[in-house]
């Protein structure tokens, strides 16, 4: 299967969903739009996965890239992809579905805990997960969820935490693809975020997590990518 994935920053990749493409043998390629790089066309991927990043989906006269991905992301869920967005990508996914994406009462930012709908339950894609399960966050935006589409999750800082559209547009407000490289990287790009907060843990906090947490964050992510559509010859 062939992967594609958008990169909005040096400091927020694919983080373990890389490990999970290459023990599966899937071609793994990108476009980093922070160095200008086109998108490909939708006959050369089969999945697309949008990477978070620290702008907002409405910030286009500073990133004036986010125009012409938004487009893309439109035409990929228009040609029948797969796609899977983490936090700006699901805000992106929401904004493109005509759903609104606004600032959170709360910054979340930290290892916090998510909640599963009752559609969540009920749905193959998260219904085998915890009903409660520990994930990193790291955002101020939000999304509403957009019509047509299934409220996966949620959380005492944000209601609003997951939704699945026509069973293979996944918009995921929090990070499962996290390890702890990445989460240093964020700490040492965005520290400044990390001001006093409800849901804002310090950066020692976050950085003196044991390696289980991940495994354990990294495993949840593998049971959610196992399930999503692939497509078939």
């Amino acid at each position: 299967m062939r992967i594609h994935y958008v990169q909005h920053v040096p400091f927020e990749g694919p983080a373990t969903i890389a490990n999970w493409a290459k023990t599966r043998n899937h071609a793994l390629t990108a476009t980093h739009v922070y160095q200008n790089q086109s998108f490909p066309s939708l006959s050369e991927f089969d999945w697309l996965i949008i990477m978070g990043g620290p702008m907002n989906i409405y910030e286009e006269n500073k990133y004036p890239w986010l125009a012409s991905e938004k487009k893309f992301v439109r035409q990929s869920i228009d040609a029948g992809k797969t796609v899977i967005g983490i936090c700006l990508g699901a805000q992106l996914i929401a904004d493109v579905l005509g759903a609104k994406v606004y600032a959170n009462k709360e910054k979340e930012i930290g290892w916090l805990p998510v909640e599963l709908t009752p559609e969540g339950m009920a749905s193959t894609l998260f219904g085998s997960l915890p009903r409660k399960f520990i994930a990193f966050h790291w955002h101020g935006d939000t999304f509403g969820i957009p019509d047509g589409a299934v409220h996966l999750a949620k959380s005492d800082g944000c209601e609003n935490q997951a939704f699945l559209y026509a069973d293979r547009v996944l918009g995921v407000q929090f990070h499962l693809e996290s390890t702890r490289q990445s989460v240093n990287a964020l700490v040492l790009n965005c520290e400044e975020e990390l001001i006093s907060g409800k849901y804002i843990q310090e950066s020692r906090t976050m950085l003196s997590v044991p390696d289980d947490d991940f495994h354990q964050l990294n495993h949840v992510m593998f049971s959610i990518l196992n399930r999503l559509p692939i497509p078939t010859e």
